[in-house]
């Protein structure tokens, strides 16, 4: 059924939101048996890629031309490193991090969804380049946010200045909220996991569920509160651990 041209989606000078109804799929170098949302790039006025990767069964993603974080959505796969000969199995909540020219190979054994994010790597003088990380977001320590035991996030890459982004998920019970509207120099990529709610962004208040991407630009004014009967989850990406003339 047509919807008369309506959407949820917005795109503004510092924020961008994307709804399900509005995703565009386009093949991409690499990419066999699937297609590429690509939710947010630099022709947009950020600093990195987030998409989500859509593979059929047999489908594979291989080495990008940056370093990378995938973060397993739906299905089964596989990650080949030809360098170590290693198999590594990764399911929903399976998460990797490659390093820039660190050779991989991404297969489904059925239908699949996979978070990629891509930025270009900035290093950081006297630090050692981050190395290969493979891991399970449910096995991860949880920590409450500023002490608030209803906001939970795990963060999926190491605390060390190697890395110059993090990547956390963050789950709210219901009726939990950020305890402040934040503006800062970072930017974010988010995609809507589990639940929804109402997410501030600049000066317009959205409400979001389940499958939405949100964009924001650095000092975007940005606020999240989850309404609902069931927890509201979402991945969440910064840049970070550099300085800002870097």
């Amino acid at each position: 059924m047509h919807n008369l041209g309506h959407t949820r989606s917005s795109n503004r000078r510092d924020h961008l939101l994307l709804t399900p109804d509005t995703f565009v799929r386009t093949p991409l170098p690499g990419l066999t048996g699937g297609l590429a949302i690509v939710h947010v790039a630099p022709q947009a006025g950020a600093a990195f890629t987030q998409m989500t990767v859509e593979l059929d069964a047999g489908g594979t993603l291989t080495e990008g031309p940056t370093q990378r974080l995938l973060y397993v959505l739906e299905g089964e796969l596989t990650l080949k490193e030809p360098s170590s000969r290693k198999l590594h199995r990764l399911t929903p909540g399976g998460y990797a991090y490659l390093p820039t020219e660190h050779p991989h190979t991404l297969t489904a054994k059925k239908k699949s969804r996979v978070a990629v994010i891509e930025k270009p790597f900035l290093p950081l003088e006297g630090e050692r380049n981050p190395e290969f990380v493979i891991g399970r977001e449910q096995e991860l320590p949880s920590t409450a946010l500023n002490g608030d035991k209803d906001l939970q996030v795990r963060a999926l890459l190491p605390a060390s200045m190697a890395f110059d982004f993090a990547c956390n998920t963050m789950t709210y019970a219901p009726g939990a909220a950020l305890s402040q509207v934040e503006i800062h120099y970072m930017e974010h990529g988010l995609l809507m996991l589990e639940g929804g709610g109402i997410y501030r962004l600049g000066d317009s208040w959205y409400p979001t569920t389940a499958g939405d991407f949100i964009w924001m630009g650095p000092y975007c004014p940005q606020w999240f509160g989850a309404i609902g009967k069931k927890p509201a989850k979402y991945l969440i990406y910064k840049d970070f651990n550099r300085h800002t003339l870097a």
